[in-house]
């Protein structure tokens, strides 16, 4: 049984409900805008609510968040199958609607090994940044998408800027009744989270025009979503699946589970730390595993976890995945009645739907503080950004890999370093490690906040022998603060075994404080230990300072740092200060 369903109260029921019913009224008329973006039926994108919500309430693991189709997924999806290049294959088609499924069966495979692997933490390699610039990309992407349908013109397929010629092109054919409904939905739903932010006012919207579509006879004047293959959800294997389509799909595949992995990651970790409790990554991939292959199966497309509904969940104040179940019921229930309903519905109310929703995936006010506080990571969300809209959103999503693996080799290869001051009052302060820094005349104290590997080993030690060099005094002890250093790798040994023989050949003794018991037991295999008398082993830098101190009472400067206990906490914190 899902965690979301564990120890259910019998009084929660009214409130999941309410909440259900009211979340129903949010994701349906979204579900289908979603739908356009993958370029598949309607139906399809209502299907994804359904199955695939099921089967993640009953075996995820977040009490409350949302399962089905997703903007990012439908157009990573989008672009990714039109990017194959395949004579013949058209949006809308149903040798498409098979690839969605397939890539969906795909995806589900992949979280499975992933839950299976317990490689939940693969989405942290997907860092904000470059999912900010991932997702505003797609965004954008998206908006220029919807033009045609907003504008009641034809549609060409192919990267953003293509598809922006062609919609400048088809401007002087602009249908007047297609743009009215459009801006019509855009400013109502804008009205509307503006002053009644939690009225269901997208279903009043949809409803609405598919009564004045049908009272005014206007099907024949503006594109309207047509006949739809509604109904209960056929369960069978995609068509067309083989291995050569398998090949061909799973790169896409990758993607998709990537960006489910991290974005559901991210929406579960969020929502439970608000709450509470504890977020079980690995337990979801299971429940997000089986919603794929449940989409799949019902000839849908990929699903993903929904920060936005999530959030509206928990707006609702509903209490489990009982909610969600509620959504899926409802959802079964529009597609069995309302199929005939929706064949009048017209496309330009999707695209002012749609157009909405992707305006909300660019965050300005997360772009804005990624800028104030960290000007590179900025330079990743807006390279990624780009490249979506470029390269294309399947080519995005792995630059934005790409992108975030190189910034943990940068900060790996360029991290933080420091001189740990001592001042008068005792306390400590870290100084910027350059040339001519020192702790107390003849001590330096250098933090490294990073492992060492083979990578940054050598830059290390040119940064060692550099302050040794320029130090204003000469060097008599250097104690190498290994507090923030968890491992040492063989090549990074051999380096800081040529560091401690150069300290020594001057004179000087080579000490080390903060070192925990497993870098202790690595550094003792790789022979360091041996080359460091013993009482030149600190648990602290408090303690180090003391012996340097007491070995040299002519240095100025206070006796030591205060015993207040290091951030990097363990045993004998309190000596660590």
């Amino acid at each position: 049984m899902s965690i979301g369903l564990r120890g259910y109260r019998l009084g929660w029921l009214r409130a999941d409900l309410l909440a259900g019913i009211s979340l129903a009224a949010v994701a349906i008329p979204e579900a289908m805008g979603y739908s356009s973006i993958a370029g598949v039926p309607v139906s399809a994108g209502l299907y994804t609510l359904i199955v695939p919500t099921a089967l993640f309430a009953i075996l995820g693991a977040s009490r409350l968040m949302v399962v089905g189709a997703d903007s990012a997924t439908a157009a990573l999806l989008s672009s990714g199958i039109a990017g194959l290049g395949i004579v013949g294959l058209v949006s809308g088609s149903s040798q498409w609607l098979a690839m969605t499924a397939i890539v969906a069966l795909l995806c589900g495979v992949l979280l499975l090994i992933a839950y299976v692997l317990r490689l939940g933490f693969l989405g942290d390699f997907l860092s904000t940044a470059a999912l900010t610039g991932f997702l505003a990309g797609v965004g954008v992407s998206v908006l220029i998408g919807q033009l045609p349908a907003i504008l009641g013109v034809s549609d060409d397929d192919g990267r953003a800027w293509h598809r922006i010629g062609g919609v400048i092109s088809e401007i002087p054919h602009t249908n007047p009744w297609a743009l009215g409904f459009a801006l019509t939905t855009v400013g109502v739903l804008l009205l509307s989270r503006r002053f009644w932010p939690r009225f269901p006012t997208a279903v009043v919207v949809v409803v609405g025009s598919i009564a004045l579509v049908w009272l005014a006879r206007l099907g024949g004047r503006l594109p309207v979503v047509g006949k739809l293959d509604a109904g209960l959800p056929r369960v069978s294997l995609p068509s067309g699946l083989d291995g050569k389509t398998v090949i061909e799909l799973l790169p896409l595949a990758a993607g998709c589970a990537l960006v489910v992995l991290a974005q559901s990651a991210a929406t579960a970790r969020s929502f439970a730390q608000r709450s509470g409790e504890t977020a079980d990554v690995n337990r979801d991939l299971l429940g997000l595993a089986a919603a794929n292959a449940g989409a799949a199966f019902t000839g849908t497309f990929v699903v993903n976890g929904s920060p936005t509904k999530t959030e509206f969940l928990g707006d609702q104040n509903a209490r489990s995945q009982v909610a969600n179940l509620v959504l899926a019921v409802s959802t079964l229930v529009v597609t069995l009645v309302a199929g005939p309903a929706l064949a009048r519905l017209p496309h330009a109310v999707l695209g002012g739907i749609v157009a909405l929703i992707a305006v909300r995936l660019i965050d300005v006010a997360q772009l804005r503080a990624i800028w104030r506080v960290r000007r590179p990571e900025f330079l990743i969300a807006v390279i990624t950004a780009l490249a979506v809209l470029v390269l294309g959103v399947r080519d995005g999503i792995i630059l934005a890999v790409i992108a975030s693996l190189i910034e943990i080799i940068r900060r790996q290869y360029r991290p933080e370093k420091f001189v740990v001051g001592v001042r008068h009052d005792g306390d400590r302060e870290f100084l910027p490690a350059r040339p001519g820094a020192q702790s107390l005349p003849g001590l330096i104290v250098f933090r490294y906040d990073a492992d060492l590997f083979y990578a940054n080993a050598g830059r290390f030690t040119d940064d060692v022998i550099a302050l040794i060099k320029a130090a204003p005094d000469p060097v008599r002890w250097l104690v190498l603060d290994c507090s923030s250093i968890a491992d040492v790798d063989y090549s990074a040994a051999r380096e800081l075994n040529d560091l401690i023989d150069f300290v020594h050949a001057r004179g000087a003794h080579f000490a080390l404080a903060g070192v925990d018991v497993e870098l202790s037991e690595t550094l003792a295999r790789e022979g360091i230990l041996h080359l460091i008398a013993a009482d030149h082993v600190f648990p602290g830098i408090g303690s180090a300072v003391r012996a340097y101190r007491a070995e040299f009472p002519d240095a100025a400067g206070p006796v030591g740092p205060s015993d207040e206990p290091d951030s990097s906490g363990g045993a004998d914190s309190k000596d660590r200060a």
